[in-house]
């Protein structure tokens, strides 16, 4: 169990971090998922969806915790039109929204299951709530997991609608869209 002493810091996520948050990515996905989705869910997405988005690292947009210099949790925002998925889901470019008529999406958000509900996702969508709105963003959106809804909700985030996001092995896993002001 980690120390609960241990300073928790934001930084902006580099290009070189992407080993060790693919890593994150899939202790993440496999631990909190449990009693949310079944392995065969868990693991298509993985294999299809969950993953590391150079592009919002690229961007400048996608962030990391750190506690005592070991990655703990990220996450990010986007200005562009993409709503989910790593770079192994991308099959065409990624354009540009327009702030004032598009909300700004919420990315790719994954905590250490030894860090779960310590506050981290609230530190991350901190960061990316500053960040839109000094980007001239007034809305955000998010496509959310099932385990990720209650922190969304938490910060605010209303459900839109629910959604199936239908894999392209045939697994079919329930989301939820969801949307809030800045």
């Amino acid at each position: 169990m980690p120390q609960t002493d241990i300073r928790l810091t934001v930084r902006q996520a580099r290009l070189d971090d992407e080993p060790e948050l693919t890593r994150l990515i899939h202790e993440s996905v496999r631990g909190l998922s449990q009693g949310y989705y079944s392995d065969a869910q868990v693991e298509s997405g993985i294999r299809y969806v969950f993953g590391v988005d150079t592009t919002l690292v690229r961007d400048g947009t996608y962030f990391c915790v750190e506690a005592d210099g070991v990655t703990v949790g990220c996450g990010g925002w986007s200005m562009r039109r993409t709503h989910y998925g790593g770079d192994h889901a991308k099959h065409e470019p990624d354009p540009l929204i327009d702030p004032a008529t598009d909300p700004a999406r919420i990315r790719a958000f994954f905590v250490h299951p030894a860090w779960a509900r310590r506050g981290i996702g609230r530190m991350l969508l901190d960061a990316c709530v500053d960040a839109a709105r000094a980007a001239g963003f007034s809305r955000l959106v998010l496509t959310a997991t099932l385990p990720g809804e209650p922190l969304y909700r938490a910060c605010g985030f209303e459900a839109l609608e629910p959604t199936e996001v239908t894999l392209p092995d045939g697994v079919v896993m329930r989301c939820v869209r969801m949307g809030r002001a800045i």
